[in-house]
Order: C-alpha cells, then structure tokens, then sequence
C-alpha cells in the first residue's frame, strides 16, 4: 500500500496524526486491524440489543482541554455534563462531591475548601495555558512568560506522592478520599513520586472544562474525527492488520502503537534503541464490566445518583492500599472502583448502562466480578438485583480487542516518574523514531494516556518538520 503518508491505528493520536497531515496536503492512507475505527475511543452493544457502552475512554475532559482536539470541527459531537462531576462516597460520612463549579466543591469540603481552591484551583484559574503546558511537556511552549511561572509553582506540588500531599495538604477524611480517588486514575502506588500531579491535573480539568460524556457514546467522538479525515481527502481501512513496516510504502509512518508493537514490526532498528525499548515498563492491568440495569443504582446517598463518575474504595487508607497491591503484583479482595453511569448525563444510550474497572496485576487472569460488585453494593445495596446483563473483560480480553492495551494497562506504559518524560525513551523528540520517516504517536509518547490525541498532534508536527 503506498500514499505520501501510512498512519498505522485509528485511536484519537492517530487520527488526530491522519487529520494534521491531510490538512497539509499530504495523500494519507489510515489503517486498521480491528474491524471498527477508535481503538479505546469506540462504543458497542456490549449487553443487551439497543444498550450503548464505550469500549475504553468515555469521561472526556481531557478532550475538552486538549488543543489537538479545539483546533478541529467534530461535527454532530455534544459533549454532556452530569449535575455533579465525580462523586465519592465513604461509609458513615456524607460523600465528596466534585462540582463542576469550584466554589461549590470548596464549600462541599468544608475545612479542606481552602486548600482545595489553593491546589486544584490554581490549575482550573491557570485556564487553557497552563494546560497546554502540561500536555506539551517538550514544548513548543507559548512565549508569554504567565503559564510558564504557573506551570513552575505547580510542579513542587506536582511531583510528590498522592499520599504525601494529601496528608500535608488536606486535613479531613472526605477531602483526602476524594483526591485520592482523583489520583489513582494514574494506575500508580499512590506513594509513588508525581501520583499527586494527576490528581491536581485531573481535578482542576473538572472545573475547567467537567467531566463530561459524548451524548451517544464515545464512538460518535471517532466517527466525527474519522469524518474530518476524509473531507480532507484521507482514505480509511479497517481489517487491516499491519504486522510488519516492510508492507508500507510511504515517504512518512506513523504509528499509533506500543514499543511491543514496534519491536515485532522491524529487525532494522538500532541496537541501542531497541534495548531502551525493550527495557520500557508497562504499568498494570485492569479488569472492565459493563452492566445492563433496569434503573438507576440505588445509591445510599442521594447525591451519588447525580455524579457522572463515581469512586469506590473508602479512605485514602483504602485506595492507597488497594493501588499498591495491584502496583506490586497482587490482587486486592477490595479494590478501588472507578465506575462511571453514563446514563447520568444522557439518555440516549438506550437505557440504564454501567461502565467500571478495578486495577489488577500486569496480565492478571483474576475474575474480579464479585469484587468489583461487592464495593458497589457496598454503597448501594440492592444493586445486583437491578442488573439485566453483565459483560466482563480482564487484561486477555483486553489486550485481544486492542493490542496497543498490553497486559492489560490502558495507560499505554507505566506512568511513574522515570517513564512521565522517557516514553518511550528519553530524547528532545521521543515521537522520531531513528528509522527514516517513521514515527511513534501513541500514548507511550508524551503527554502520555487520555483521550486526547497530542501523541498523534506531535508525531505529526514532527513529520512535517524539514530535517
């Protein structure tokens, strides 16, 4: 197959890497090997006939925030906000609740209003800037001197463990639970350096731009970006698997893969290169259900039932415990949920559907069904008497549905500070690969995981760059 460009994966930094080089007149060719377009950006009726479910990414305020995605028309995209972000309820205690609204969420927390509006405040009043610093983390940056100074207060903060944050920053049980249930988004140790960055990051997103669902599913967000890729001329192919770079013929690849992927795709790279490769660590794994109910999860707490995102799991103590587990290996018998009812904030998904996932060991084959249920009814007893049909998958499944997902780690990578600059290895432009015209533009390039697609933005940046 030959084009003036071959991008190889159809997850959002591909098809944001398709859309940059068919806008600068290049003939660009998109390939598949699943039989639907999106990769973790993609919806099914994983359930029941009629029921929509997001297959991966469905909470998008990373796509909201990203300038990859606010240069581009998404045509037919509506993006839904729950009444209240992300809940998070604790046994005997009322809930922490993230609003949208700032000042509402620091009243919420009571003692902890003062310093939450100090931290994850800071990042929601830095504003698209400071964010665009975050998510470009080798530049280019913006010449005005404002983001750069926030972007330096921020990283102290940034760099220190979830639970040494949360322990000198925040003083009640509520306000430490919910940043910890923020934090472990990372898939890290919650002890671990620059867990407490995610947690701000993510926090601040809430305010800045919410949690929000793709009205319809994930899937809409793909089939818009997929749209704007063949207005500019881009032709797209699913089915095709590409196993080796040798079947390409084009001046400049782009590949939305993992360093795995790349090493079985060529014998032709360095030898250096492909011992950094081989020494790249991915993070561990997660085991998804998708339930079918036939109403909503009755909640203990009333408020619980307005929240978009939801996080199970008890005190910092909990989640902190549970992530370790799983960050050394070993399965956790309560593990930290984060579930999402999407039906919250759109009904028109067809009914009451419910999307969640524990963390697991990289590659673990343990059935985490009833553990996940368990922390569930734990906050809503009576939920699995609601369920009309379940639909589960650990990281075998996972990793079979989408090979970019090994062992089960979405995040593309571990995402510890050794790895938040090295992915996939250290270099000023890590998305240049040292093979003439091919590039990386995963989530194991920087800014690393989330929906929104600046691995693709700055893998194509770099290919149309005059060497």
């Amino acid at each position: 197959m030959s084009a003036d460009a071959i991008v190889v994966g159809s997850g959002p930094n591909g098809l944001v890497a398709a859309i940059m080089l068919a806008r600068a007149g290049r003939k660009v060719l998109l390939l598949e090997g699943a039989a639907q377009f999106g990769g973790g950006l993609r919806s099914s009726e994983a359930t029941l006939p009629g029921l929509i479910h997001d297959f991966g990414a469905t909470v998008m305020g990373m796509a909201l925030a990203s300038p990859a995605f606010r240069g581009l028309e998404l045509k037919g995209v509506e993006f839904a906000h729950a009444p209240v972000a992300a809940a998070h309820p604790l046994d005997g205690r009322p809930s922490a609740l993230l609003h949208r609204d700032l000042r509402r969420t620091a009243e919420g927390l009571g003692r902890d209003g003062v310093a939450w509006t100090a931290t994850a405040g800071a990042v929601a009043r830095g504003g698209f800037p400071l964010v665009d610093i975050l998510l470009k983390p080798l530049g280019p940056w913006p010449p005005r001197p404002g983001p750069l100074l926030r972007a330096a207060a921020f990283g102290p903060m940034a760099a220190l463990p979830a639970t040494t944050f949360a322990r000198r920053v925040l003083k009640t049980v509520e306000g430490r639970a919910l940043f910890a249930g923020i934090a472990a988004h990372a898939m890290l140790d919650l002890r671990r350096p620059i867990s407490a960055g995610y947690g701000l990051v993510l926090g601040g997103l809430a305010h800045l731009v919410g949690w929000p669902v793709v009205r319809g599913g994930s899937q809409v967000l793909t089939d818009a970006l997929l749209a704007e890729f063949r207005s500019l001329g881009g032709e797209a192919v699913t089915g095709h698997r590409v196993r080796r770079l040798a079947e390409l013929d084009a001046p400049v690849v782009v590949l939305d893969v993992t360093p795995r992927q790349l090493l079985s795709m060529t014998d032709d790279l360095p030898e250096g290169y492909r011992r950094r490769l081989e020494r790249y660590r991915y993070g561990p794994g997660v085991f998804k259900m998708d339930w079918a109910l036939d109403g909503p999860v009755p909640w203990r707490d009333p408020a619980v039932a307005l929240a978009g995102t939801v996080h199970l799991g008890g005190t910092l103590e909990e989640i902190t415990l549970s992530e370790a587990e799983a960050a050394a290996g070993r399965v956790s018998p309560h593990p930290y949920v984060l579930l999402v009812q999407p039906y919250v904030a759109d009904p028109t998904r067809g009914g009451h559907t419910l999307w969640a996932y524990c963390h697991v060991p990289h590659g673990s084959r343990a059935d985490m069904t009833d553990a996940i249920e368990r922390q569930i009814e734990r906050y809503a007893p009576g939920f699995r008497d609601r369920v009309l049909a379940r639909h589960a998958m650990g990281p075998a499944e996972l990793e079979a549905a989408n090979p970019n997902l090994v062992g089960g780690d979405i995040g593309g990578g571990l995402a510890s500070l050794g790895q938040f600059l090295r992915r996939p290895v250290w270099s000023p432009a890590p998305w240049r690969t040292p093979l003439p015209g091919v590039f990386l533009c995963s989530s194991s390039t920087p800014p690393g995981p989330a929906a929104h697609g600046m691995g693709g933005w700055q893998a194509a940046r770099q290919a149309l760059r005059p060497r």
